[in-house]
């Protein structure tokens, strides 16, 4: 019998391994997780895929520059 794993949670290539890393992961429902690292059984948010094209558009055009 083959069970499932659950979501496949992974962080960015860009990961400095120094433990301030969100992971993110496709759920079953079709929507996107986004969890603290350092707190995998915690709290996860969650985005419809359209929600999270419009967060990274908004990231990739400086729109949040002023928030680092």
């Amino acid at each position: 019998m083959i069970t499932d794993p659950g979501p496949r949670w992974r962080k960015s290539k860009a990961s400095q391994g120094n433990g301030n890393c969100v992971e993110m992961a496709a759920l079953p429902d079709g929507r996107v997780g986004v969890r603290d690292s350092k707190d995998p059984s915690g709290p996860v948010l969650t985005f419809t895929r359209a929600e999270l094209r419009a967060w990274l558009h908004g990231a990739r055009s400086g729109e949040f520059d002023d928030l680092t």
